[in-house]
């Protein structure tokens, strides 16, 4: 299939298919040296929601890989609901730290990435540098809110998706509308989305069996709980916490007890802002991750 998305050539963004895992992968990159800023995207989003912080992190001497995960765009895409267990989707992240051949690595990472992200982190998979996750809790945190009704009716949605064939009518009927108000109707800054942004995520979205491997994120996550067990969840990286605090979807008490988990954790709270941070505010999420990130070639300690 086409590329899912065409960056503009100044950005110095280029978009590859890269062998990894045995399997190959949509790779927004940009960059080069032997220190990766590895960027994971969420649903229902695809590497091209990095595309303002991309050019930010080579800049500061990076080499940037943001793929499309699993299922999404031209990435490899399987059947069935098995194949999209958290245990291969971090086994994927995994792989692709090894294809890029990199010594050094920094997980950035929203929403779904964020949650792959913090069990890389946590299972110690691969040598990790820094952590940065927006706008996803670390799972013992979530775990822990989810026990009370406030979270519980924030989540209502992964419920539904574990209904066959209705959550993908939903979304897509009507040229994607449901995927186009998932951005748009969550926004505070709704400027941020217009409709060539949603086009992007909508023809993505309407590919053939696009949404079924998307949401079969969250079935498989139902079905396959022991691949959620996070251990004693212990995160020992610096790790950067970036949260817009108009998330409908995640509650300001998700971050409650983050740091009995994290030690070395900063936590940067935007109001005001979405759940869609790095896309809505990427002034102030491109700012935090200048301050905090130190440059790509430095071994000292963020700020």
């Amino acid at each position: 299939m086409p590329p899912t998305w065409t960056p503009d050539p100044a950005s110095g963004i280029a978009i590859e298919m890269v062998a990894a895992g045995g399997h190959t992968f949509e790779v927004a990159t940009a960059g080069s040296g032997d220190h990766l800023a590895l960027c994971l995207h969420g649903f229902p989003e695809l590497h091209y929601s990095w595309r303002h912080q991309i050019p930010l992190l080579a800049g500061m001497g990076y080499r940037v890989w943001a793929p499309n995960l699993r299922g999404y765009g031209a990435s490899y895409r399987p059947e069935g609901i098995e194949p999209y267990r958290v245990g291969h989707l971090v086994d994927d992240v995994a792989a692709l730290v090894d294809a890029s051949g990199a010594q050094r690595l920094t997980l950035i990472a929203h929403d779904w990435g964020g949650a792959l992200a913090w069990y890389f982190a946590i299972r110690k998979v691969r040598p990790l540098d820094r952590l940065v996750v927006m706008n996803l809790p670390h799972p013992a945190c979530l775990q822990a809110a989810l026990r009370h009704w406030p979270q519980r009716r924030r989540s209502w949605y992964m419920a539904f998706f574990q209904l066959p064939w209705l959550p993908e009518r939903m979304l897509l009927r009507g040229g994607a509308t449901g995927i186009r108000g998932a951005f748009r109707g969550m926004a505070v800054d709704k400027t941020r989305f217009p409709d060539a942004v949603l086009d992007v995520y909508a023809r993505a979205a309407l590919a053939p069996g696009a949404l079924t491997a998307m949401i079969n994120w969250y079935r498989a996550a139902f079905r396959h709980r022991a691949d959620m067990d996070h251990g004693d969840g212990e995160v020992a990286v610096p790790t950067l916490q970036i949260w817009g605090e108009a998330d409908t979807a995640l509650g300001l008490e998700t971050l409650d007890g983050t740091d009995a988990y994290v030690p070395h954790l900063t936590q940067r709270r935007l109001p005001g802002v979405s759940h869609w941070v790095q896309q809505e505010a990427p002034e102030a999420v491109n700012a935090i991750l200048a301050e905090w990130l130190p440059r790509a070639d430095r071994t000292d300690p963020p700020a």
